[in-house]
C-alpha cells in the first residue's frame, strides 16, 4: 500500500521510515500531483503556519480536503492536527490551540491511554504541542491531558497533539495501514 507523507516542513522523514519499517511504501507528497493513488494519508507535525503557507503556495488545500473527504485513512500528528482544523482546512469539526501546553522548553513525555487502542498506555511526545479546545458532535475524544482533548477522531482521520513518531511505539502507524487493509480485505471477500 501506498502511503503519503505531506512533506512541505516537519519531521516528514521519521513517519516515512516509520512506514517503510512496516511494510509500507511511503510517498513524499509536495504537489497535487503526488497525491493520485494515495492509500493513506498522514500529516506530519512541524510549524503550522509554515505548513498552511506550504500548502496554499503549492495549491494543495483543495485538492488535500478532496482526498481525506473521499474517505482515505488519514494520521495527522501534532501541526497536522492544527492543520485539519476549522480555521484551517477545516476537515476536523475541532477549535485548536496552538502550543497550548507552552514553548518549546515546555516539551515533556507522558503515558496516555488512548481509547479503543489495544497494548496498554502509549508514550507521547509533546513538542509546542496544540490541544482541542472546542470538539463537534461527530468528533469522538480518544484521549486528554489534564483535561484537554489531545486525541480525536472524526470519520476516516485520527488526530493526535503529540509525536508517535518520536518513540519506537508503531500502533498509530498500523492503525493507519491496517485502515486501509481492512477495506480492502471486505472487498476481496
Amino acid at each position: 500500500m501506498t502511503i503519503g507523507v505531506l512533506a512541505l516542513q516537519g519531521d516528514f522523514e521519521a513517519h516515512a521510515d516509520l512506514l517503510a519499517a512496516l511494510g509500507a511504501d511511503a510517498r513524499a507528497v509536495r504537489t497535487p500531483e503526488e497525491l493520485s493513488d494515495l492509500d493513506g494519508l498522514v500529516l506530519p507535525g512541524g510549524e503550522s503556519t509554515t505548513m498552511t503557507l506550504g500548502i496554499e503556495r503549492e495549491r494543495l488545500a483543495g485538492p488535500l480536503r478532496e482526498l481525506i473527504r473521499s474517505g482515505t485513512p488519514t494520521l495527522a500528528t501534532c501541526a497536522g492536527l492544527i492543520v485539519l482544523d476549522r480555521q484551517h482546512l477545516g476537515i476536523l469539526d475541532v477549535t485548536t490551540r496552538r502550543n497550548a501546553f507552552g514553548r518549546q522548553v515546555r516539551s515533556f513525555e507522558t503515558q496516555i491511554d488512548l481509547a479503543g487502542m489495544p497494548g496498554g498506555p502509549l508514550c507521547a511526545v509533546f513538542i509546542r504541542a496544540p490541544w482541542v479546545e472546542e470538539a463537534g458532535p461527530g468528533v469522538e475524544v480518544l484521549a486528554e491531558v489534564d483535561g484537554h482533548p489531545v486525541a480525536v477522531r472524526q470519520a476516516n482521520v485520527l488526530a493526535v497533539a503529540f509525536h508517535p513518531e518520536l518513540t519506537e511505539d508503531t500502533r498509530l502507524h498500523r492503525w493507519l495501514l491496517d485502515s486501509v487493509s481492512a477495506p480492502r480485505a471486505r472487498t476481496a471477500a
